[in-house]
């Protein structure tokens, strides 16, 4: 068989839901109670090549990614919540520009060697996927996350189940990589 060609599959076990932890550098408690994420869909622009009897479908050269969604539980103490809440508050800054202030303060980018005017406004994570026996098995690796946006939080006095409150945010960035666990392109 030539070597360009893919072998047989060898592995088959399937991929569990469930098999997952999930990594935010800038929100460690959004992280940590993390139920829920996605790897998001990726779409390649299409460009139309003219032709006397029918517009041809070539590749295009513009990639679109979707946006990474993540369910939380939300603790009694609202910090996860607020962190989120928070660095939307300091993107948009409603009240004052002191808010933008105070994000770039706290912002997670103490590895760069460089350091330019916003570089603290965006935060990597990674997805961990882990295999059917929970071992990490490869990373999702996101750029420059920021926040867009995070769901309501409804009180209602007439639910007889307590059922704990979880939080949808949905998160714009960059690219994402998917890489194995040396850090090494798939």
């Amino acid at each position: 068989m030539p070597k360009d060609r893919p072998s047989q599959i060898k592995n088959r076990n399937f991929l569990a839901p469930v098999g997952f932890q999930f990594n935010l550098q800038r929100s460690p408690g959004t992280a940590y109670f993390c139920n829920q994420a996605n790897i998001p869909d990726i779409t390649l622009g299409v460009t139309e090549q003219p032709s006397y009897l029918r517009q041809i479908p070539t590749p295009g050269d513009m990639m679109d990614f979707g946006d990474l969604n993540i369910r939380f539980l939300v603790d009694e103490d609202l910090t996860n919540f607020m962190e989120i809440q928070k660095w939307m508050r300091g993107l948009g800054y409603p009240e004052s520009v002191q808010e933008f202030r105070d994000l770039t303060k706290t912002g997670a980018r103490p590895e760069k060697s460089y350091k330019s005017e916003g570089d603290d406004i965006y935060s990597d994570g990674t997805l961990q996927i882990l295999s059917s026996n929970m071992v990490a098995k490869f990373n999702v690796n996101f750029k420059d996350l920021f926040p867009v946006s995070l769901t309501t939080l409804t009180f209602d006095a007439t639910d007889t189940d307590i059922e704990y409150f979880t939080a949808d945010a949905n998160f714009k960035y960059t690219s994402y990589n998917i890489t194995n666990l040396r850090n090494e392109s798939l």
